[in-house]
């Protein structure tokens, strides 16, 4: 059974930096997709960085494109997100979701992921 535990999220003044953490555990295809997804009170859960283990390409939402790094520590199974420059609008909840069977689309959207952690919160202080 694959887990997935997310850390690092936390307060920030506007234009700081925080680096998420999310630790996988278990046993996952690969052409496994991962990556982060975030849910700000109201909106839907949208895919921000994701890692297409098919290809080793990855997808950046264009809001966080040059701001946001993705990244992935196969030795650890580990992936990061580096956010740096954030800004009010990046405040929410940020869940790391995987489509562990490799069985959805190699695309970053919620639907196509099967396993979810639990998620970390991000504010923002202006």
């Amino acid at each position: 059974q694959v887990q997935l535990v997310e850390s690092g999220g936390g307060l920030v003044h506007s234009g700081g930096s925080l680096r998420l953490s999310c630790a996988a555990s278990g046993i996952f295809s690969a052409y496994m997709t991962i990556g982060w997804f975030r849910q700000a009170p109201g909106k839907d859960r949208e895919g921000i960085a994701c890692i297409n283990s098919r290809d080793d390409s990855t997808y950046y939402l264009e809001a966080v494109k040059g701001r946001f790094t993705n990244s992935r520590d196969n030795v650890k199974n580990i992936v990061y997100l580096q956010m740096n420059h954030i800004q009010r609008e990046d405040a929410a909840v940020y869940y790391c979701g995987a489509d562990v069977n490799g069985w959805g689309r190699g695309i970053c959207q919620s639907s196509d992921m099967d396993r979810w952690g639990k998620g970390t919160q991000v504010t923002v202080s202006s």
